[in-house]
């Protein structure tokens, strides 16, 4: 098996030291780097290349599709964390839940693509949190409960 070590500097020089994992830059034949994003029951799906900051979200424009100003928000904390405002054009397709999920959505596959596409950007993404997965989904209806954990009012008469 193993030989038995006596110290903690035999346990330095013994091992192979892993490495950190390498990422590398991703792209298909049209210069774009894509990713998927999840958010609640919606799923985006991003590519990206480089442009003017043109972003089309289900064949329509971002302002026309994320009407409110905060889902806007949202979905361009990617580029204000990595510097990159304006600099790339997107093209999303998402799908299920409702706009805040889809907008969630969009924020993880944007920076999932970004990574992709500069893989130097990932640790500045990652402190931010852009890349972990939103787990949180709703809760499922019990039986004899109105909602998940609301019960039905209770009289004693």
């Amino acid at each position: 098996m193993a030989e038995t070590l006596s110290s903690l500097s035999d346990l330095k020089t013994s091992g192979v030291q892993p490495d950190a994992p390498v990422y590398v830059k991703k792209v298909d034949k049209l210069g774009r780097a894509y990713a998927t994003g999840k958010r609640k029951d919606a799923v985006a799906r991003v590519w990206i290349k480089p442009g003017t900051g043109k972003t089309i979200v289900n064949g329509r424009e971002l302002d026309v599709y994320f009407a409110r100003p905060v889902l806007r928000m949202i979905i361009a904390q990617p580029l204000v964390v990595a510097n990159r405002v304006g600099q790339y054009d997107l093209m999303v397709s998402v799908a299920g839940g409702g706009l805040s999920g889809q907008a969630g959505a969009v924020r993880h596959g944007l920076s999932k693509a970004l990574t992709n596409f500069e893989p130097e950007l990932r640790p500045a993404l990652k402190k931010e949190g852009f890349l972990t997965r939103d787990s949180r989904v709703v809760e499922r209806k019990k039986y004899g409960k109105r909602k998940a954990r609301r019960s039905f009012q209770f009289s004693k008469r």
